[in-house]
């Protein structure tokens, strides 16, 4: 994938991320797409760990594994920024 797909995928991935946990209003495009970016690593590491396919194009699966990934780290992200 080039970087402009990253980019349209991270946007994507990390809008809808921020929507499932509930933060789409302190987000900007900028933050959405890089979630959407770092959960699409996460998610591809998570998934490679055990024994699956994870990010390997602009297809559903590894959409869904980005949202995934970015879901988790939006969690994992604001659980930490809470404790402090």
């Amino acid at each position: 994938m080039g970087i402009l797909s990253w980019i349209i995928f991270g946007a994507l991935a990390g809008w809808i991320a921020s929507k499932i946990t509930g933060h789409d209003a302190s987000m900007g495009i900028l933050s959405n797409i890089i979630v959407g970016i770092l959960g699409a690593v996460i998610g591809g590491f998570i998934m490679s760990l055990i024994g699956k396919t994870g990010v390997d194009g602009f297809n559903l699966w590894s959409f869904l594994v980005a949202v995934g990934g970015s879901v988790l780290f939006l969690l994992v992200f604001r659980g930490s920024k809470r404790r402090r």
